[in-house]
């Protein structure tokens, strides 16, 4: 059984900073990698960042060069540094986790809101 808790979302004005964790449990030793997804009120669920194994990064372009993703040395804690936060990155970021043998799992959300 996988579980995994996200936790940092919230209220922020334009232009400042969150910090987004999510902690998987359960089988944690066939991760192949980590990472954030959102998806804004009538939009699709989009990439917001991955990280796999080894620490090959991978960031849409919305994101680059405000976004930061990391994971703790266990492996097992995902985190998301956003900065420069804009309106349009309101949304609700959910956490992934993709084993190679179990497939994706996903977080319950978290609502991340930017006010102008």
């Amino acid at each position: 059984q996988v579980e995994l808790v996200e936790s940092g979302g919230g209220l922020v004005q334009a232009g400042g900073s969150l910090r987004l964790s999510c902690t998987a449990s359960g089988n944690i030793f066939s991760i192949y990698s980590m990472g954030w997804y959102r998806q804004a009120p009538g939009k699709q669920r989009e990439l917001v960042a991955t990280i796999a194994n080894g620490g090959s990064v991978h960031y849409a372009d919305s994101g680059k060069g405000r976004f930061t993703i990391s994971r703790d040395n266990a492996g097992n804690t995902v985190y998301l540094q956003m900065n420069s936060l804009n309106p349009e990155d309101t949304a609700v970021y959910y956490c992934n986790v993709h084993y190679v043998l179990l497939g994706d799992y996903w977080g319950k959300g978290t609502q991340v809101t930017v006010s102008s």
